[in-house]
């Protein structure tokens, strides 16, 4: 179990369920004050934005300017276009393009991006930052930056954005819990993940204490879709293949043309096609805009599919993690099952 332990401050602070200890003190003390030092803030989450990533950015991004921070916000995609089942969160006025977020920041911080590669088009702008703090809880993060707030047993990277509004002596209101609960509830499946602990049902009735309409929240993420949708999962579907514990299949790009779908509305199939009884990993290939193959991955547990992204370029955890393929779908899956065959 991990305790409800309190910080130096008396707040909520959760420990590192595995080490007995968290972030290094020395780490977030440098992190506030490099944060107090700033006049002007820039934050970036990883392309293709989900719940964790844009809700735990521009929660901080609400903490900032409520200490008279200017903040500035973007992902890197060349479509810059945030997700339709993101759109209720709060705080978009702070997001800008990629073409429009400052050159070289005198201090940045990035959101649940495990890898440099992840921050697309805002990677130039990364390499040329003076200070570059990174929050995440991939544990395939070596830290990238020049400060590195990572916890890989978190839950979410909204854990570690919490952490970090607490200590900049920042408090929750509607519009933060708003945010780092669509970071929770997506990066823990609605709690039915295994990296639910009792520290994550804590810190969402702190959230829920603020007067969330978490049926709302469900409701904009997991109960919303176009009708071109069930389209394109009926091919996905018909696709499908199992073999020997896995199954898999893919979505292209002229499946999402024929319905007028954008890539993002793709992320839920993963969760549909992992339900098959008889297969322990499940595997879905989406070809985004550009032609290219992002495959998400999933686990029940018993295969290490992080090991097997991050060997081929890409990353995540145990149970659920994804990278970018440039061959054919057989030449991708091959490359898969080979892989998989080492965990």
């Amino acid at each position: 179990m991990t305790p409800d332990v309190r910080d130096r401050a008396g707040r909520p602070h959760r420990a590192n369920s595995r080490t007995g200890t968290a972030v290094p003190e020395a780490a977030w003390d440098r992190a506030v004050r490099l944060i107090g030092q700033a006049e002007e803030i820039a934050l970036a989450c990883h392309v293709t934005p989900d719940g964790d990533a844009l809700g735990s950015m521009l929660a901080v991004g609400f903490a900032l300017r409520s200490m008279g921070k200017r903040v500035v916000a973007s992902f890197g995609d060349h479509h810059f276009v945030v997700p339709r089942l993101l759109r209720f969160l709060p705080g978009q006025e702070m997001l800008v393009p990629p073409e429009d977020y400052p050159a070289a920041p005198s201090l940045m911080m990035t959101f649940d991006a495990s890898t440099f590669e992840r921050l697309g088009l805002l990677r130039d702008n990364t390499a040329r930052a003076r200070e570059v703090i990174v929050l995440d809880h991939h544990p395939s993060n070596e830290g990238f930056g020049t400060l590195s707030l990572i916890d890989s047993t978190a839950a979410a990277t909204a854990m570690l954005a919490e952490q970090l509004i607490y200590r900049l002596g920042g408090r929750l209101d509607r519009d933060i819990a708003t945010c780092l609960y669509a970071g929770l509830v997506t990066d823990t499946g609605s709690f039915r993940h295994s990296s639910t602990t009792p520290a994550v049902h804590q810190m969402a009735g702190r959230l829920v204490a603020t007067g969330l309409r978490t049926d709302e929240i469900a409701r904009e993420l997991w109960d919303r879709s176009p009708f071109g949708y069930l389209k394109v999962l009926a091919a996905a579907l018909d696709r499908a293949v199992l073999e020997s514990g896995l199954v898999w299949t893919y979505v292209t790009r002229v499946d999402r043309a024929a319905q007028g779908l954008p890539y993002a509305e793709l992320e839920g199939i993963i969760d549909i096609v992992r339900r098959t009884d008889e297969a322990e990993v499940a595997v879905v290939l989406k070809e985004d805009d550009h032609g290219h193959w992002q495959v998400s991955t999933r686990s029940k547990g018993k295969a290490d599919v992080g090991a097997v992204c991050a060997a081929l370029g890409g990353g995540g955890h145990h149970n659920a993690a994804g990278y970018t393929s440039y061959d054919s779908v057989e030449k991708t899956m091959a490359a898969f099952r080979r892989e998989l065959g080492k965990v």
